[in-house]
C-alpha cells in the first residue's frame, strides 16, 4: 500500500497536533497534542483516540507544549506501548508540561467534585499522574541533526524550529524510497530575545507547514514598548496587571521584557509575582541553559541568567504563597499560567482582579477561538470560572508581538529558505482561515501545490 499521513488533529484548527504516517511496515505518530479552544473541541480528549494505539509502533514529538504533547499520557493509557523520541530538552520540559498536566487535572477534578459544579458524577481527570509517569518511562532522546530509525524502514532527522528549548522540526525518510516529508512543528521567530532562530528547513518532497499566524503579520517585532505602555496606564490608575503566559518560554520572554522596562525607566520597580508550579520549573531549566551556554541560546544571553529577573521578583512555591499574593499593595504584576486562562492559578488571580476596574489582564499569545482568553478579547461582559459567573471590568489589553510562532511573512521566508522546492505543502495547526490564507499566499508567491487538509483526512505521500 502506499504510504500516508492522517490528520487526526491541529487540520484546519491550531490544536491537536496529531499525524500518523503509515506505511505498509509501520505506523509512526508525530506530536500527539492535546485539544483546547471550542467545547467541541476539547470534548475530543476524551474520546478514545481514533486509531487502536496499540498498533502506533513509535511517537515522535516536536516539542513539549500541550497542544502538541499534552495527549501522550493518554495514548499511553490507551495501549501504545512503543518509544517516544524527543530532543533533550523536550524531555526535559516534557516532564513537566506532562506532570503539571495531570497535577492540575486531578485537583480540578477534586475541585468540581467539592464544589459541585461538574456535570458528571464523579468528575475525573482525562489522564493521573501515574499515566503521566508511565507515558515518561518511555521517552527517548534524540539527538538534533543525527539521523536515526523510528521504526521499520523510517529514519528520522531533528532540526532546529526555535520555537522554545528543544523545540524540532521533524524529517521523515522511508527505505522504500517513498518521497520524503518535513514536519515543521511550531516555528519561532527571528528575533526571539532568547533563542536563535529556526534553522532553514532540510529538502523534502512534502512540506507539512504550520499556520497558526498564516494571515498576518506581527505589527511590532517586540512587544516590550507595548507592554510597558499598558502597565504604565494601570499604575497610573492604582492597578494591578494579570499576564496569562504560557509556562514554558512565553513567561520567560515576559519577564525579560519587564527587565528591560525597568531597567529603562519605562515602568516602576514593581513587585513581580511568577505564580505557577510548571512555570517555575521551566524557568529553572531555561536558566540552566541560559548559565550553561546552551547550543540553542544566543550568544548574547549565555552565561547572563540574571536576564529574567526583573528587580523585584517572587517566585511563589505553595498555595499559601499563591493567596498570600492576594494581600499584597497594589500595584502589582503577576505572571500566571495558563497562557489561553484555560486552567491553572491564573484562573484564581482573574477572579479576584476581572472585577476591578483599575486592574489589566494582559494577552500576550494566541488566543484559540473558544478559550477564556479568546472570550477576553472578543469583550465579554462576564466568564466562567470554577463555576462562577465573574463580571469583567478590568481593561483587557493584547500584546501579540510576544508570540513565538513566526507570522505570515516568516513562514513564507522559512519555507522558501529550503535548498530545493517541495512537491507539495500541507498547512496545518492554523484555523481554518489561517490555514486557507497561507495556502493561498504559497501558491501566489512560489506557484507550489499547497493544501490544507480537513480534519481526518488521509493523504498519499
Amino acid at each position: 500500500m502506499p504510504a500516508t499521513i492522517r490528520f487526526l488533529g491541529a487540520a484546519r484548527t491550531v490544536t491537536g497536533s496529531r499525524f500518523l504516517v503509515e506505511t505498509n511496515k509501520a505506523k509512526v505518530l508525530v506530536d500527539c497534542g492535546m485539544f483546547q479552544g471550542r467545547k467541541e473541541l476539547r470534548l475530543r480528549n476524551w474520546e478514545d483516540f481514533p486509531v487502536d494505539p496499540s498498533g502506533i509502533d513509535s511517537l515522535i514529538v516536536s516539542h513539549a507544549h500541550l497542544d502538541h504533547i499534552g495527549y501522550v499520557p493518554a495514548v499511553v493509557k490507551q495501549g501504545f506501548s512503543g518509544s517516544i523520541y524527543a530532543t533533550h530538552s523536550t524531555i526535559g520540559l516534557g516532564e513537566i508540561v506532562l506532570r503539571d498536566s495531570a497535577r492540575i487535572q486531578e485537583a480540578d477534578a477534586e475541585y468540581a467534585n467539592r464544589k459541585g459544579f461538574s456535570k458528571h458524577d464523579p468528575a475525573l481527570p482525562l489522564y493521573t499522574e501515574h499515566d503521566a509517569e508511565e507515558a515518561i518511562s518511555r521517552f527517548v532522546e534524540a539527538t538534533l541533526e543525527k539521523r536515526f530509525e523510528v521504526a521499520e524502514g523510517i529514519q528520522a532527522t531533528l532540526h532546529n524550529a526555535g520555537h522554545i528549548l528543544g523545540s524540532a522540526s521533524i524529517l521523515l525518510e522511508f527505505d522504500d524510497g517513498t518521497p520524503s516529508v518535513y514536519f515543521s512543528g511550531d516555528l519561532g521567530r527571528p528575533l526571539h530575545p532568547v533563542m536563535l532562530p529556526p534553522s532553514p528547513p532540510l529538502s523534502a518532497n512534502v512540506v507539512v507547514c504550520e499556520s497558526t499566524y498564516g494571515d498576518e503579520e506581527h505589527i511590532e517585532e517586540d512587544g516590550t514598548a507595548e507592554l510597558g505602555k499598558v502597565i504604565a496606564k494601570t499604575v497610573d490608575r492604582g492597578g494591578s496587571v494579570v499576564i496569562p503566559a504560557f509556562a514554558v518560554d512565553r513567561t520567560e520572554i515576559i519577564l525579560h521584557s519587564l527587565r528591560r522596562l525597568v531597567q529603562a525607566g519605562e515602568i516602576p520597580n514593581l513587585p513581580v509575582y511568577l505564580d505557577s508550579p510548571m512555570a517555575r520549573a521551566a524557568l529553572g531549566f531555561y536558566l540552566k541553559a541560559v548559565a550553561d551556554g546552551h547550543p540553542e541560546i544566543r550568544p548574547e544571553v549565555a552565561g547572563h541568567p540574571e536576564v529574567f529577573d526583573p528587580g523585584n521578583l517572587t517566585i511563589t512555591e505553595s498555595v499559601d504563597d499563591s493567596k498570600a499574593i492576594n494581600d499584597v499593595r497594589e500595584p502589582k504584576i503577576v505572571v500566571s499560567a495558563s497562557g489561553m486562562a484555560t486552567g491553572g492559578r491564573v484562573l484564581h488571580h482573574l477572579v479576584r482582579e476581572l472585577p476591578k476596574s483599575s486592574s489589566t489582564v494582559i494577552l500576550v499569545g494566541y488566543q484559540a477561538v473558544g478559550t477564556r482568553g479568546s472570550r477576553l478579547l472578543d469583550g465579554e461582559k462576564t466568564l466562567k470560572i470554577h463555576g462562577e459567573d465573574i463580571p469583567v471590568r478590568a481593561t483587557i489589553a493584547s500584546v501579540p508581538a510576544f508570540s513565538v510562532h513566526a507570522d505570515r511573512s516568516e513562514l513564507l521566508d522559512w519555507i522558501a529558505s529550503a535548498p530545493t522546492n517541495p512537491d507539495r505543502l500541507l498547512a496545518v495547526h492554523g484555523d481554518e482561515e489561517a490555514a486557507l490564507s497561507f495556502v493561498d499566499a504559497v501558491r501566489e508567491r512560489y506557484g507550489w501545490d499547497a493544501t490544507a487538509p480537513e480534519d481526518d483526512s488521509v493523504v498519499e505521500i
